[in-house]
């Protein structure tokens, strides 16, 4: 499931409640308000606001009605239902969106969702044309990552055509580094043919002040170590002790270390 992207902020949340509370106790008390000890009207006590109540708000705006089954989420402020699919993955937010259509092809869920999958994407920082779909954007981006995860250069010249990428090593190893949909074994293969954007991939890395095992194992999360030895498994030690020394300069003055 995807992560909740939006809130109402808690000043929001209270006086949306409290306009509930006054609406309630309209109808409830036929528009008599209580009295208080002096005889002057009674002020409620303030209440601790943990969001607003949903039913409530619904049996509000239907008039006092009871409301049973499924919440219609187009009854609620378009910030609820916002916030409601922003739990939805993107087949479940698809299939929500033949109902709610509105509320599903909302481009800031849209958005939320592919920079949430891939973290960096050089047309996130482009001026975007007019008709500009973010989801369109996630299905290119799918449509890429399935491709690169049979064919990697294929899968490359596929985020290029569409406009995602540009043909920069720092650009393609922040976008490597920052998604998790990419087949770690195509993703092996292409570095190892790609030294440029590995060499960019190793420097994204940051160990400042990491135990040295755990150091490791976090480099080899992202840059996966071939399943025999030779001469890429060396170059990747080898990058990896640079890298690691460069983080802790500290540390290597004071074993007497040479990062060379």
């Amino acid at each position: 499931m995807g992560q909740a992207l939006w809130r109402l902020p808690p000043r929001q949340q209270q006086q949306l409640q409290e306009e509930l509370a006054d609406r309630l106790a309209d109808q409830g008390g036929g528009g008599r308000p209580e009295q208080g000890r002096d005889g002057g009207p009674q002020r409620r006590a303030p209440q601790h606001c943990y969001g607003p109540d949903i039913y409530h708000l619904l049996r509000t705006r239907m008039g006092g009605k009871e409301h049973h089954g499924f919440i219609d989420l187009e009854m609620l402020p378009p910030e609820l239902g916002i916030t409601i699919l922003s739990y939805l993955n993107a087949t479940d937010l698809c299939l929500a969106g033949c109902v709610w259509q509105d509320l599903g092809n909302d481009e800031y869920l849209w958005q939320g969702l592919c920079k949430s999958t891939w973290g960096h994407c050089s047309i996130y920082n482009r001026r975007l044309p007019a008709g500009f779909s973010y989801r369109r954007l996630y299905l290119q981006l799918d449509e890429g990552s399935l491709t690169f995860n049979a064919n990697p250069q294929e899968g490359i010249s596929y985020f290029m055509s569409k406009g995602i990428l540009v043909d920069h090593p720092t650009e393609l190893a922040k976008f490597i580094f920052y998604t998790r949909r990419l087949n770690w074994k195509m993703l092996r293969i292409y570095l190892d043919e790609r030294r440029d954007v590995l060499d960019e991939l190793v420097t994204l890395h940051n160990f400042s002040n990491q135990f040295l095992p755990n150091a490791l194992r976090d480099f080899f999360r992202h840059i996966h170590a071939p399943e025999e030895r030779g001469e890429y498994l060396e170059t990747l030690i080898t990058k990896f002790s640079h890298r690691f020394c460069t983080c802790n300069p500290g540390l290597v003055r004071e074993l007497g270390l040479s990062p060379g």
